[in-house]
């Protein structure tokens, strides 16, 4: 048996039968309302196509983002699926595969389906490298993908004029009843100059975000999950709720906060309404002012110039 990872805190997210069984038994209950689909724009392809200056991010949808930074197009957790198993896809992708620019890195957060996909992998257009988390490597060179760099938490990687560096979350994974905690999960910090960005990729609460913030003081963009958190007494350890991704946005010291991990695929109880409902309420009681929190239409685009306070 090959190594098996864990979070920082020593817990490793598996849960019993018994507790599972009872999850399924609560959400029985439960009458949900769906309806709500998360709000889109029309991208700007000639923007993304042409641009190879000015920093930008794009929300493709639940932890998917293009993110333009340095002169390099990094695709996150790049997942274009229309089904998440038996259940189909609730809003479709901001930007269709073939509307991408050539991509140049795919970062990856860990090994859960919802986040990597192999088939929106190999349509990716570009000669990228994808970096991802340590014990993951092996695993994309049997699928073909040659470009592949394996960090370990708190390692950088610098490709072109952007460092990347891999940072701790709380979660877990597994792709089949045998390989579980197999490889490692984590966030990714990217920084060119005077611009930071940080993806939280996907993680329940904890004290490390601290330890994210001490280390990159200067966090202008913060992508934090905000969804798949009811029941909380089951999806703690593996997700936030809203009012601890806020919580999360305030430790690692970031200026602006964009909401992900909600209203592509219903993985938990709660809603993307829900979701979002809550968000806004604890910014509001928080007194935060409106113009940092980012709530992104799916296939909107921001961008900033350095010394920027306000999207453009």
């Amino acid at each position: 048996m090959g190594k098996r990872y864990q979070n920082a805190d020593g817990s490793s997210n598996i849960k019993s039968f018994a507790e599972l069984r009872q999850w399924q038994k609560e959400r029985k209950s439960k009458k949900k309302d769906l309806s709500y689909i998360v709000p889109r724009v029309e991208p700007d392809a000639a923007l993304l196509a042409a641009n190879r200056a000015e920093p930008t991010v794009t929300f493709i949808g639940h932890s998917t983002f293009l993110v333009q930074l340095g002169g390099l197009n990094v695709v996150t957790d790049p997942v274009w699926a229309t089904r998440m198993g038996f259940a189909p896809r609730l809003s479709p992708p901001g930007i269709p595969l073939q509307s991408l620019p050539p991509i140049d890195v795919v970062l990856l957060s860990h090994a859960h389906y919802d986040h990597l996909h192999l088939g929106s992998l190999r349509r990716l257009p570009g000669d990228f490298v994808s970096l991802v988390p340590e014990g993951l490597a092996g695993w994309f060179r049997r699928k073909g993908f040659r470009r592949v760099e394996e960090l370990a938490w708190w390692s950088e990687k610098r490709v072109g004029n952007v460092t990347f560096g891999f940072v701790p979350a709380k979660h877990w994974t597994r792709r089949t009843p045998w390989d579980t905690n197999s490889s490692h999960w984590g966030g990714w910090v990217m920084r060119h100059d005077s611009d930071c960005l940080y993806f939280a990729g996907d993680s329940g609460y904890d004290r490390l975000f601290r330890e994210i913030g001490a280390k990159y003081g200067d966090i202008r963009v913060a992508l934090v999950p905000i969804g798949a958190y009811e029941p909380e007494w089951f999806m703690r350890g593996s997700h936030m709720s809203p009012e601890e991704a806020v919580q999360t946005f305030l430790d690692v010291g970031a200026r602006f906060f964009v909401p992900m991990h909600y209203g592509a695929f219903r993985l938990a109880d709660d809603t993307p309404k829900e979701a979002l409902d809550r968000l806004h309420a604890e910014w509001e009681r928080r007194g935060f002012p409106r113009e940092r929190l980012w709530t992104m239409e799916l296939g909107r685009t921001i961008r900033w110039s350095k010394g920027e306070t306000e999207p453009g």
